[in-house]
């Protein structure tokens, strides 16, 4: 009877779990969807001239697509001979019709390269990740750069990708894979590095197939096309120089990282090929070695990176193989094996600028970061063999859980684990990077309008007003009467705002690791309610009001008469009040400080620089007395938030027995890590 009861049991377990990964999986696809239809909408939405550019060399008039002269008079098609002869029956079509059928034709070609790659992922995968990887696939290439830049310009650097992952993967024998590998080749040269992993890794009637379809399908298109084909393979080198400069931004090859730098001609191409001959052998070498190991799709992918590398122009839409290397496994531990996919997502999502600040010593990583990632993939990173015991079971990571709650009537609800020990530093930075340009776009985007704005000021004056605290003319009259007064609130306004959380943030992360993710979560969460904030409730400061007579001590005297109120608008958002951001995060430094810091003294300093942001934010007419306590009530609602997702920051120290500190967490299944009592020396 008990065996039964248990055997019951363990089968309604089983299919209450089945029920809720199939819901998570069924969100996953609709996730899927959901992205595949904005990205078909956002094509479409824009007017023929603006849509499909790189296709314009077959529009002429009245909309009827045609070539006249050769396929590089207008300098905008840069695809092979051959791509152009293949493109030639759509000569017939019209311009609208091409539009539509190109967009959901590139639509189902990522469809089904997310299904290739998802058949083809390395090691053994359980039955719940097996399921989830095509849908995951298929949205990771929906929003990353290469897929949005080939939807919009109209090119089929798709086509060479599915290509080469159909020969290797979906196909059997060696000529077939051979010929859909060639043809790749042909619409795009790069891909005859293929041939060299083919052979190197025994497949040689493969190569040699490959070569020769390459070589035929190159003869039809200059047998068709003499002009062209001389103008791309002899006058263009293989395609450099056509499109845009090879020394732009756009081009993330060797050659255009060179380029940027300052080198020309004879010392420049004798530098590229020297640098190119290195990454081949050394790319290549590690993408058998990762063949042979059975990690195939690593293999494809970094040979991939080899060609981008090493072309004479690697454009965006050709930067795919790079989001391929993200299937590689690196580190030890279980909690590193997130971190190079994160690395690679961020890379291939996002623009440079996002990822690092304007600076001028950044400028050389900034302006390469997809050729550094596919260097670094081909190159570098230590990718996991099979062979490794790693590679299955990685060291397990430990969690703590917190101390019981201090109040019992109220609920918690956590759902994530601090770690102990230290966050991987190089993903904090990305995140925190990350993280302030989406909040910095959000800002800027939420403007709100100037009546609204100004309208919403005339709302707090009546508050204050009501409740007595209408100091800001009063203060801001005085501070700016007495010079070395009104100079210091000046310099603090702009100087503090961010070196003091940064200043922060750096010493929890070095000394205390466990309170670093209790105070960034905090953070985080208070500038998220700060957005909510800026986007419905847009604000004029003081000194943007007419007909106050306040007086702007930081930028000067602004024309209230414009709109646009000159320059600063397409800086910042200047209806981006309340609430402040300036006295929330100061007012988040001190209340660390005086959670944390161990001396008394230290405590009383940390509090000065919420109380000197106070006065400075109302000195020079930035803010409202009630934009300050907005700013204290989104920092207020993030400790609690983080205390109710998280637990409390106190976790069960370290003469509590390891089976205790280390474990699940509680309440629902979620612990947190361990964390120091103070910022005198635990490591976590």
């Amino acid at each position: 009877m008990a065996n039964a009861e248990h055997s019951v049991r363990g089968s309604a377990a089983i299919r209450d779990a089945d029920g809720r990964f199939a819901l998570a999986r069924a969100a996953l696809w609709l996730v899927a969807a959901v992205l595949a239809v904005r990205q078909a909408a956002a094509v479409l939405r824009l007017p023929p001239g603006q849509r499909l550019i790189d296709l314009e060399t077959w529009t002429g008039e009245n909309g009827v697509l045609h070539v006249t002269g050769s396929l590089y008079d207008t300098e905008r098609f840069t695809g092979t001979p051959f791509a152009g002869l293949v493109l030639k029956p759509l000569t017939r079509s019209a311009e609208q019709s091409l539009g539509v059928a190109w967009t959901f034709g590139t639509l189902l070609l990522v469809v089904a390269l997310g299904l290739v790659v998802a058949k083809a992922l390395p090691g053994s995968l359980s039955r719940g990740t097996g399921l989830i990887a095509a849908p995951v696939a298929i949205s990771l290439l929906m929003l990353s750069l290469p897929v949005r830049n080939s939807f919009y310009l109209g090119q089929t650097s798709i086509i060479p990708v599915l290509l080469v992952l159909l020969g290797c993967f979906a196909v059997r024998g060696e000529r077939a894979p051979g010929l859909l590998i060639g043809v790749g080749a042909a619409l795009q040269p790069a891909v005859l590095l293929f041939a060299a992993l083919l052979w190197l890794t025994g497949r040689r009637k493969g190569a040699v197939t490959t070569a020769g379809t390459f070589a035929a399908c190159s003869a039809l298109a200059w047998a068709a096309l003499p002009r062209d084909s001389w103008t791309y393979w002899v006058h263009h080198v293989a395609g450099a120089g056509l499109g845009d400069s090879p020394g732009t931004l756009a081009n993330q090859s060797l050659h255009g990282a060179l380029l940027r730098i300052g080198l020309e001609g004879p010392p420049e191409v004798g530098l590229f090929l020297v640098l190119a001959a290195a990454v081949v052998y050394a790319g290549l070498r590690r993408a058998v070695r990762y063949a042979k190991d059975g990690q195939l799709l690593l293999a494809v992918a970094l040979t991939g990176c080899v060609a981008v590398a090493v072309s004479p122009a690697a454009w965006q839409h050709q930067l795919l193989w790079v989001l391929l290397a993200l299937v590689g496994r690196v580190g030890r531990k279980a909690r590193d094996r997130l971190v190079w996919p994160a690395v690679v997502v961020l890379v291939m999502t996002l623009p440079g600028t996002m990822l690092l600040p304007n600076m001028t010593a950044l400028l050389p990583v900034r302006d390469n970061i997809p050729l550094i990632a596919a260097l670094a993939a081909a190159c570098a990173v230590p990718f996991l063999s099979r062979s490794s015991p790693y590679f299955e079971r990685p060291v397990p990571t430990e969690y703590a859980r917190p101390v019981p709650a201090r109040w019992s009537r109220v609920p918690l609800l956590p759902f994530w684990r601090r770690l102990l020990g230290r966050p991987n530093l190089l993903l904090e930075l990305l995140v925190i990077r990350v993280g302030y340009s989406v909040y910095s776009h959000i800002r800027l985007a939420a403007t709100g309008g100037r009546e609204a704005a100004e309208k919403h000021g005339g709302q707090v004056i009546a508050v204050e007003r009501a409740l007595g605290i209408d100091v800001e003319h009063w203060v801001n009259h005085t501070v700016a009467q007495v010079k070395w007064v009104s100079g210091f609130f000046d310099f603090y306004y702009e100087s503090f705002h961010f070196i003091v959380p940064l200043a922060v943030l750096g010493v929890l992360y070095v000394r205390s690791p466990a309170d670093y993710r209790w105070a960034r979560s905090s953070l985080g969460f208070a500038t998220v309610l700060a957005l909510i904030g800026f986007w419905f409730y847009p604000l004029a400061p003081p000194r943007l009001m007419p007909g106050l007579g306040f007086i702007d001590t930081v930028h000067g005297p602004q024309d209230l008469a414009n709109p646009d109120y000159g320059a600063m608008t397409a800086l910042t958002n200047q209806y981006a009040a309340m609430p402040s951001l300036h006295f929330g995060w100061a007012l988040w430094c001190g209340l660390v400080i005086v959670v944390l810091a161990p001396k008394t003294w230290m405590k009383l300093l940390g509090l000065l620089h919420p109380l000197f942001t106070v006065c400075a934010i109302v000195a020079t007419a930035n803010h409202w007395v009630l934009d300050a306590v907005g700013g204290a009530t989104v920092v207020g609602t993030g400790f609690a938030l983080t205390y109710l997702l998280a637990g409390p920051r106190r976790l069960l120290g370290a003469g509590e027995p390891r089976a205790a500190r280390v474990g699940v967490g509680v309440a629902g299944g979620a612990g947190v890590a361990v964390a120091s009592e103070g910022m005198e020396g635990e490591d976590g």
